[in-house]
């Protein structure tokens, strides 16, 4: 394989578990910001596959999942000319190296992460030992591409913490091998919630589809969703709706699709109706999805075209990779593989 140019620009990292159905929260709170980040970044953009499967899945079902996560990728506008776009499990040193990290993770730490008891209370029936090192590979995945910046939300800022101590504690133990990577908080921005329960967070993985928005959702089914999302006793806009969980919810998806304010929306649409302002929003997010979705058949459409991204983003994440990989070996004192 010929040598991979370096790339100057610092490096961001990020990923999407392939479950359920990517959401309006996914594109507002990640992809969105990947799209206008890799100008300036070397975007490395996984579709995680190896997580997912701490939770039961049906083969099929995961493969197609992952294709059209990939699909989607592409479709919200990441350019593969500028960034590195491929599947976790395409390139086996997030394996190999999350091995050796779990050898520098400590059980107490792992005691502690709190996403590990939100998923075995919901998985008490398949409580296995990956989801337990899930952290150590995440660690992996992160430390293999010497990432400058890791996009993080609040369920994720733990093990972005341990990753950093990982880090810290190999290099003191050797010598400077991986970058501490630091935190990527975008500025403060929407947070799009849940349809039918507006106190909780938009989830892809929701059992309930009519809590969700997806990406892919025809336009009929859009309509549905959003004349059945939950409100207010209210019947009508005012300047306080946007302080209320339930208009206030689809009042911010309403800004977040004609980029304006939510004060600017409760303008608009003072005094008018619930139910007519459900129709302009449900209007709006049709218009905005058409073309992600027109881009998105496309891309599904041309499976050769997609594997071909995906094998070329494998092939320089296994380069990068692979240098990281070889320098931790040397250290931690493994022999090196002949070379014939």
């Amino acid at each position: 394989m010929s040598e991979v140019k370096k790339d100057k620009k610092p490096i961001l990292l990020s990923g999407i578990q392939p479950s359920g159905h990517l959401a309006l929260g996914n594109y507002v709170g990640a992809m969105r910001n990947w799209v206008n980040l890799q100008q300036d970044y070397l975007g490395i953009f996984m579709v995680v596959d190896m997580h997912a499967i701490t939770v039961r899945q049906k083969p099929a079902h995961l493969r197609n999942r992952c294709l059209s996560f990939a699909a989607q990728y592409l479709a919200a506008g990441i350019d593969p000319s500028k960034n590195v776009i491929f599947m976790q499990s395409h390139v086996p040193q997030h394996a190999e190296l999350a091995w050796v990290l779990n050898c520098y993770t400590y059980m107490g730490e792992l005691n502690r992460m709190t996403q590990f008891k939100d998923k075995s209370k919901r998985h008490e029936d398949n409580i296995n030992a990956g989801l337990y090192a899930y952290p150590a590979l995440m660690a992996a995945d992160i430390l293999l591409y010497q990432t400058d910046l890791v996009p993080v939300g609040a369920d994720q800022k733990q093990h972005l913490e341990l990753t950093r101590d990982i880090a810290n504690r190999f290099n003191n133990t050797y010598s400077p091998t991986f970058k501490v990577p630091e935190p990527f908080i975008p500025k403060a921005g929407a947070r799009i919630m849940s349809l039918q329960e507006p106190d909780k967070k938009m989830s892809k993985s929701d059992a309930n589809e009519n809590n969700y928005i997806s990406l892919l959702d025809p336009p009929d089914v859009l309509r549905r969703k959003i004349k059945r999302a939950v409100t207010d006793s209210a019947r009508e806009i005012t300047p306080e709706s946007p302080n209320s969980s339930g208009i206030g919810n689809l009042i911010t998806i309403y800004s977040v699709l004609n980029d304006t304010s939510v004060d600017a929306v409760a303008q608009q649409f003072a005094g008018q109706q619930y139910s007519n302002f459900k129709g302009e929003l449900a209007d709006s997010l049709v218009a905005f999805l058409e073309p992600f979705q027109d881009r998105y058949n496309k891309v599904i459409g041309e499976k050769g075209y997609l594997t071909g991204i995906l094998d070329e983003g494998a092939n320089r994440a296994r380069y990068m990779a692979t240098k990281t990989l070889s320098k931790v070996y040397r250290k931690i004192g493994f022999v090196p593989a002949g070379r014939s």
